[in-house]
């Protein structure tokens, strides 16, 4: 695989991301968050997980979404009218992976899982926008493409990057999709991600986002009205789990986030048989109503001492480490205008780190399965 020449300077992008708010810090407008406390009169029942997370079944028509005012009269559409053309075409990479699964969590047919925000209550945090936000600071390494676009695919190994736990800050590896000016972009994003001044714990969790970009307003799973959900056992903000080890077993996500060519609504699906998680109605914007213009798939680090004390990225080793150690996306292929998947176009591709002495992309390249690369690296961490 060729590897492709770096950039040491990056567009900064409006991440959607969860980081404690540091010293002087400037917030933006945020949503009302509907789900503090099960305030629900309709909730089914209450399942404690594992590690501490508590998830209220809510009946699917009575969740958060549906607070927002652009969706009072919305109608709940329970799966995609179509999915992308070219789902069945597999990749044939000379490495076997297994896939870490999200937090399942055993609701009825008719519910739909809500974490409580108890545990991040008790943690100063805020959501924040990085490039509204001139305190906070971001770092990165990943592939930006810059085309109109329907959706995005991409198979994405993961692991739990070290984040000092009292930093404010994270590490996170996803897509998002955006349209509009820098400052304004709409934007949609699904990943996982590690910050431990958040949750408290470190492990990687499961994470949507989205952003209004007119209002600047910006918004976390179900912290706020928007996203719809119908998958009745998937938990957002839950672990995902098993994670890579180094020099050991590795573990994928698979997601696909794509427009529905009838409804116009932007979903979300997981895994290899790309099981539907929810969608994000396309009332929700104005820029991104129609089409992306712009994505980037990769990790990125954001938070209060990002910059200057940053947290790993990925494995937390360099991309040149290759298979097992370095960590890697695969399979990255955007949707066109015909509903098609098809391999991003290499002219339109821009890879690369916002800092070479932390973060590397290495073997990137192009095949019939999409743009494969290894990427990520330690930062500053001690």
């Amino acid at each position: 695989m060729k590897e492709k020449k770096s950039f040491r300077v990056v567009l900064l992008l409006s991440y959607l991301v969860l980081v404690a708010v540091g010293k002087g810090a400037r917030t933006i407008q945020q949503w009302e968050n509907t789900c503090q406390i099960p305030t629900y009169q309709q909730f089914n029942k209450t399942i404690m997980m594992e590690e501490g997370d508590i998830y209220d079944c809510i009946n699917v028509n009575l969740q958060p979404a549906f607070n927002h005012p652009l969706l009072k009269d919305h109608t709940i559409q329970m799966e995609p009218s179509s999915f992308p053309i070219g789902l069945n075409i597999k990749s044939l990479f000379p490495h076997v992976v297994s896939q870490a699964h999200l937090s399942i969590v055993e609701c009825p047919r008719g519910m739909v899982p809500i974490l409580r925000n108890g545990r991040r209550d008790q943690i100063s945090a805020h959501f924040i926008d990085q490039v509204i936000n001139k305190d906070a600071q971001l770092e990165e390494a990943g592939m930006k493409y810059f085309d109109d676009l329907y959706g995005v695919q991409a198979t994405i190994n993961v692991y739990e990057p070290k984040v000092k736990k009292d930093s404010g800050d994270l590490s996170q590896t996803g897509i998002q999709i955006d349209n509009g000016p820098k400052g304004h972009m709409d934007s949609i994003n699904a990943c996982y991600s590690v910050s431990p001044s958040f949750y408290g714990d470190t492990f990687a969790r499961f994470h949507v986002g989205w952003r209004d970009g007119v209002q600047n307003k910006s918004c976390i799973d179900h912290d706020c009205p928007g996203f719809v959900q119908v998958s009745h056992n998937v938990g957002l903000g839950g672990r995902v789990k098993p994670v890579s080890v180094y020099n050991g077993p590795q573990y994928v996500i698979h997601i696909l986030i794509f427009k529905d060519p009838k409804t116009h609504n932007w979903w979300l699906a997981y895994g290899e048989d790309k099981t539907p998680v929810g969608y994000w109605p396309s009332s929700l914007f104005t820029r991104l109503k129609d089409k992306g213009n712009f994505s980037y798939t990769g990790g990125h680090v954001s938070g209060p001492t990002a910059s200057s004390n940053s947290p790993q990225i990925g494995s937390g080793h360099f991309a040149s480490d290759g298979y097992g150690k370095a960590a890697f996306i695969k399979d990255i292929q955007i949707i066109d205008n015909n509903n098609k998947l098809v391999t991003p176009n290499k002219e339109k591709v821009l890879t690369g780190s916002s800092d070479l002495r932390k973060y590397t992309i290495s073997d990137y390249g192009v095949d019939d399965h999409g743009v494969h690369m290894y990427y990520g690296g330690p930062g500053n961490y001690v």
